[in-house]
């Protein structure tokens, strides 16, 4: 894994966060350096700049190494990128006392003539943060996407288009283009969360627009619900809570149990909160975590059941490392005694993992596609 990165006329190191995970993925793409390309070739830069979906740095690095005076603000809803991005310019000695750090529910700041955007996996999600930049870009303002070539169509032309003004994609560049698009000052109003309810289990959820399974329960998730552990739980982690069904059911089942929801997502955590105010459970028993894992939980924290549904991608990448780090963690986290009770698809061999970690995995159920395994400390 590489990670010597050259852009902007500057040299810099960049890690993925955090460094230490088993991954040979790099901190940056070619999407990164072709939009930082198009920055260099622009004559004048006036005013603050706008990075969004910066993914470990690449971006806040190279414009920070260009223009140490520069005032910008970077918005992101990955807790992972935001520790990445910050530990990036420390490693590069770059300085971040004139950068604002925003998630993507804050209040944009007003008047941006130039935002960088790297498009999310997640289309819902990208149209939300148009819709965004449309009240706070002036008309004629621009913003620039970098993606890989063949993710640009005629439909995601249309989508911008649709939620914030005219746009243009350049020539392919290490199969990567830059779309330009101009704000066309008018101000388009922000979706409302997705809501629907599970009637098996008495449930109504809210999903904000970069939340997992934004309108109906995914079968990971159910088959989990049919096979939650037996026992008397005092202390429950949902990590990687998305919406927080698995947590909400928790607190049904284990109605004497303190609840705490992580996820990496800011919208996750926000959407988890939401939903257990909605479903009347009380305010003392839950707790809400916006965390890279299990990294930054109170030290004293100890829980007896850990409920994960892991994730095998990290944006466009395919990776088990985020997995093996939530094991990990809840492996530290669990008393001796305590659970980890996981679901996962068939083919990725969680089973492997966890017998090595916890030197026991036992398989509670499974159907064609998923299987739910469980670890005790």
């Amino acid at each position: 894994m590489t990670t010597q990165f050259s852009a902007t006329g500057s040299a810099l190191e960049l890690h993925r966060y955090p460094q230490t995970q088993i991954s040979n993925l790099q901190a940056w793409d070619a999407a990164d350096e072709h939009l930082l390309k198009w920055l260099d070739e622009q004559a004048d830069i006036c005013g603050p700049i706008g990075i969004i979906n910066d993914s470990f740095g690449a971006l806040t690095c190279g414009i920070r190494a260009k223009y140490p005076e520069q005032q910008l603000w970077g918005e992101t809803d990955a807790k992972t990128s935001l520790l990445g991005i910050q530990h990036n310019l420390s490693r590069n000695q770059l300085k971040d006392d004139n950068i604002s750090w925003l998630t993507s529910r804050d209040t944009l700041p007003s008047q941006s003539a130039l935002v960088l955007m790297k498009l999310p996996k997640n289309l819902n999600y990208f149209a939300h943060q148009l819709i965004r930049l449309s009240a706070v870009m002036p008309q004629g303002s621009t913003l620039q996407i970098g993606a890989r070539a063949k993710s640009i169509n005629q439909s995601l032309l249309a989508l911008i288009v649709k939620h914030f003004g005219p746009a243009t994609a350049s020539l392919a560049w290490k199969k990567t283009r830059v779309i330009t698009a101009i704000a066309d000052g008018k101000t388009r109003a922000e979706p409302k969360p997705q809501r629907w309810n599970v009637p098996e289990y008495g449930l109504t959820l809210s999903n904000l627009s970069n939340v997992f399974a934004a309108n109906k329960l995914d079968i990971g998730a159910r088959i989990m619900l049919e096979n939650l552990p037996q026992g008397e739980f005092q202390q429950i982690i949902d990590l990687g809570c998305g919406n927080g069904v698995l947590g909400l059911r928790a607190a049904s089942c284990y109605p004497d149990a303190s609840v705490h929801f992580v996820d990496d997502s800011e919208m996750a955590v926000a959407s988890a909160r939401e939903n257990w105010q909605s479903n009347g459970l009380e305010p003392e028993r839950g707790h809400f975590h916006w965390d890279d894992c299990l990294t930054h939980l109170d030290a004293g924290l100890q829980a007896d059941l850990v409920l994960c549904n892991p994730p095998f991608h990290q944006g466009e990448a395919i990776t088990d490392h985020i997995a093996w780090q939530m094991f990990n963690d809840a492996r530290k986290r669990l008393k001796p005694g305590g659970i980890l009770h996981i679901v996962g698809n068939r083919h990725l061999g969680y089973h492997i993992k966890l017998k090595r970690l916890f030197g026991n995995c036992q398989t509670v159920a499974s159907n064609g596609k998923f299987v739910i395994l469980q670890s005790t400390k």
